[in-house]
């Protein structure tokens, strides 16, 4: 049930977003559950591997290159979920970092109660 809880918050966050930063569009709410689903997936599977082999570039960077993934994992959904449309890669930036600051406050907020 909790991760059907967070879909939804990410997939509402995310479609909200779309009208608010320039550069993302959902053509409805639908693909931006889809893309929900799409980027818990990509997370799970795709993101460890690059954080794996991009390890020393994360350590020179102290970090940050871990933003850089974030935005290739959303350019990889945007190929993936039809009805979702990034700017390029500084949207795709943008629209993670906002994305993920934005859902943990929701569920840091949530799991207090």
């Amino acid at each position: 049930m909790n991760f059907i809880t967070r879909l939804l918050v990410c997939a509402l966050v995310a479609f909200g977003l779309s009208y608010l930063l320039p550069g993302i569009h959902f053509d409805s709410f639908v693909p931006a559950l889809i893309f929900a689903l799409v980027l818990a997936l990509l997370n799970m599977l795709v993101k460890p591997i690059l954080t794996i082999l991009t390890f020393p570039i994360t350590i020179l960077t102290l970090g940050l290159f871990l933003l850089v993934i974030n935005a290739l994992i959303i350019l990889l959904a945007e190929k993936l979920v039809a009805g979702f449309k990034t700017g390029g890669f500084w949207s795709a930036l943008l629209f993670s970092i906002v994305l993920s600051v934005t859902t943990s406050l929701i569920h840091s907020s949530s799991s207090k109660d």
